[in-house]
C-alpha cells in the first residue's frame, strides 16, 4: 500500500491494520508525515510537527506487537491536536503571540489518554487566536478549506478540519467551546462531536469559557469519532467536574439497530428544530439537505416531527454575551499588559467584551437557564434533535474579516451563525456533526444532531445508520488528491 493509501485509510481500519500485522505503525507515520511535507506549505493546518516524536512512539506500538501486547483501541493511529492542549516538552501556543515561548511540562489528560490507547502525536493543529474565532492575521499562517483554498475552514479549531480533510492525520482533538469544533467539521466535510459536558476532562487545556469548552473529537467517520471518544472520555482527578459515569464502549454500540444488513433505526424519533430550519437567511441548499436528511432516516425507520425551541433564535447572542465576558474576564492580565501582541480583532473583541454591563451578562446567564429547560422538554419527546451545523457553506476568507457596516451586519454575520452550534454548548447537550451533502459547487454541508445528557450512543447509532446509507463521507477533497 501507497503512502496516500494509508493515508485514506479511516483511524479503526488503521488500527485494525496494525493489529493484525497488516500495517506497519511507522509505515503509517511516515506515510502522514510524507504528505505534511507535501501539502501543508498551502494548507496551514500545523503549527508544530513532531517528527521524531511520532515516529519513536510508533516504534514503541511495533515492540509492543511484537512482545505480544495490546498497544490499546488506537494501536499505531497517528493522530494531531489542537495547538490550545497542553504538551510535555512541545510548544502550546494558542495561536497568539502572547504563547510563542510557552513550552509545558506535561501532557494534557486527552493527549496522555490518546497516548495510552496506542496513538502515535504527529504534532500541533493550527486554531484562531485564543480559540475565539475571526483572527485577521494568524501568526501561523491562514488555514485553508482543502474544498477551496479561498474559503474558510472553520473556527476555532481550523486546522484540526484542515488536517482531517486533507488526510493529514487520521484522527485529531479539537476544541469546542461555541461550535469550534463542530462548524469546522461541517465546512471541513468530516466528523465532529461536542461531548455532554464533563464527559471529557479539559486538564491542561487553555480556557475560553471554563464551563462551555469542550474536548472534540474531530474524526473521518462516525466510527472513528465513537472510537477517539471512548479513549478520551471518563473521570479524571486533575479535573474535579468531570463525570464519574462509566464510560461505554461507543464504538462496540454501532452494531445494534444500524442500517446495514436491512436493519433500522425503528422506534427512534427524530425532531426538527422548527425556529432554526425555517430562517430565510439560510442557505437554500442548505435547507434542501436538511430535508433530504429527514428523508433519510423515516426511511431508516425513525419517526420524524417538528419541535419547537423559541429561544434557539437567540442563542448566538447569549452565547456571545455569556462566553465573550468570561473570555474577557479570564484574559485580564493579558488586555492589561500585554494586549499589544494579540491580533487587532482578537484585541478588539475582548475589550469589547470587558466593557458588557453585568445587567446584560445576568439577563443572557437566566436566557441560558431558559433555553436549556426548552431544550429538555423538546427531548422528552423525542430521541434525536436535527438541525444544520452551520445555515450556510464555508464562506470565503475576506467575509470573515470585513468590517461591519451596521447592527443587521453583525446580526447576520456574528450571532446568527453562532445560534446553530452554540445552543448546545449553553445547555451543556452532546451534538456531533456529520457530512451531510453538497452545494452544486461541491462545498460541504454539516448535519447537526443533538440529543440527551450522555446519550453519545444514541447519536452515535443514528449518525452511523445516516452515514452508511448516503455517499457523502467517501468524497475526497480536491486540496487532498495531490
Amino acid at each position: 500500500m501507497d503512502g496516500n493509501g494509508i493515508a485514506f485509510m479511516s483511524a479503526a481500519a488503521t488500527a485494525r491494520a496494525v493489529r493484525a500485522g497488516e500495517l506497519s505503525p511507522v509505515d503509517a507515520v511516515q506515510a502522514y508525515l510524507g504528505r505534511i511535507d507535501r501539502l501543508d506549505s498551502r494548507l496551514s493546518a500545523y503549527i508544530t510537527v513532531t517528527r521524531e516524536e511520532a515516529l519513536d512512539a510508533a516504534r514503541l506500538v511495533e515492540e509492543r506487537l511484537r512482545r505480544g501486547e495490546d498497544p490499546g483501541p488506537l494501536a499505531g493511529v497517528p493522530v494531531a491536536v489542537k495547538d490550545q492542549f497542553w504538551t510535555d516538552g512541545i510548544l502550546t501556543s494558542n495561536g497568539s503571540h502572547v504563547y510563542r515561548d510557552f513550552v509545558p511540562s506535561e501532557d494534557a489528560t486527552i493527549v496522555r489518554r490518546l497516548k495510552a490507547a496506542g496513538a502515535t502525536l504527529l504534532g500541533k493543529l493550527n486554531l484562531s487566536e485564543l480559540a475565539m474565532g475571526g483572527t485577521q492575521e494568524p501568526p501561523w499562517g491562514i488555514p485553508a478549506n482543502p474544498w477551496d483554498l479561498e474559503r474558510t475552514p472553520g473556527e476555532s479549531s481550523s486546522g484540526s478540519g484542515v488536517a482531517l480533510s486533507a488526510h493529514l492525520c487520521a484522527a485529531s482533538i479539537g476544541e469546542d467551546t461555541g461550535g469550534s469544533g463542530r462548524g469546522p467539521a461541517a465546512y471541513c466535510g468530516v466528523v465532529g462531536l461536542r461531548p455532554t459536558f464533563t464527559r471529557v476532562s479539559r486538564y491542561g487545556m487553555t480556557h475560553m469559557c471554563w464551563f462551555m469548552d469542550a474536548a472534540a473529537p474531530m474524526t473521518k467517520t462516525v466510527e472513528d469519532c465513537a472510537l477517539v471518544l471512548g479513549a478520551i472520555a471518563g473521570y479524571d482527578e486533575r479535573d474535579p467536574y468531570t463525570s464519574r459515569r462509566p464510560v461505554p464502549d461507543y464504538a462496540a454500540a454501532l452494531g445494534a439497530g444500524q442500517s446495514l444488513d436491512g436493519q433500522t433505526l425503528n422506534g427512534m424519533k427524530v425532531g426538527l428544530i422548527r425556529e432554526l430550519h425555517l430562517s430565510p437567511d439560510m442557505h437554500p441548499e442548505v435547507r434542501a439537505a436538511v430535508e433530504a436528511s429527514l428523508d433519510v432516516f423515516r426511511q431508516l425507520g425513525t419517526e420524524v416531527k417538528e419541535v419547537s425551541i423559541p429561544l434557539v433564535e437567540l442563542a448566538g447572542a447569549i452565547f456571545v454575551g455569556i462566553a465573550d465576558t468570561e473570555g474577557a474576564g479570564a484574559r485580564d492580565e493579558i488586555l492589561r499588559n500585554r494586549s499589544s501582541e494579540l491580533d487587532q480583532a482578537s484585541r478588539t473583541r475582548l475589550l469589547s467584551a470587558s466593557l458588557v454591563p453585568f445587567k446584560v451578562y445576568n439577563r443572557a446567564a437566566k436566557a441560558r437557564v431558559l433555553l436549556r429547560r426548552q431544550f429538555m422538554a423538546a427531548l422528552g419527546d423525542v430521541d434525536v434533535l436535527v438541525s444544520p451545523t452551520s445555515p450556510y457553506p464555508a464562506p470565503l476568507h475576506t467575509a470573515l474579516t470585513a468590517r461591519f457596516e451596521s447592527a443587521e451586519d453583525v446580526r447576520a454575520r456574528f450571532f446568527f451563525r453562532r445560534a446553530y452550534t452554540g445552543c448546545y454548548s449553553l445547555t451543556a447537550l452532546p451534538a456531533i456533526s456529520i457530512p451531510g451533502g453538497f452545494t452544486s459547487d461541491g462545498l460541504p454541508i454539516g448535519l447537526q444532531l443533538g440529543a440527551r445528557p450522555f446519550a453519545e450512543e444514541t447519536l452515535f447509532r443514528a449518525a452511523y445508520a445516516y452515514e452508511q446509507a448516503t455517499p457523502w463521507h467517501t468524497r475526497t477533497a480536491p486540496a487532498a488528491q495531490s
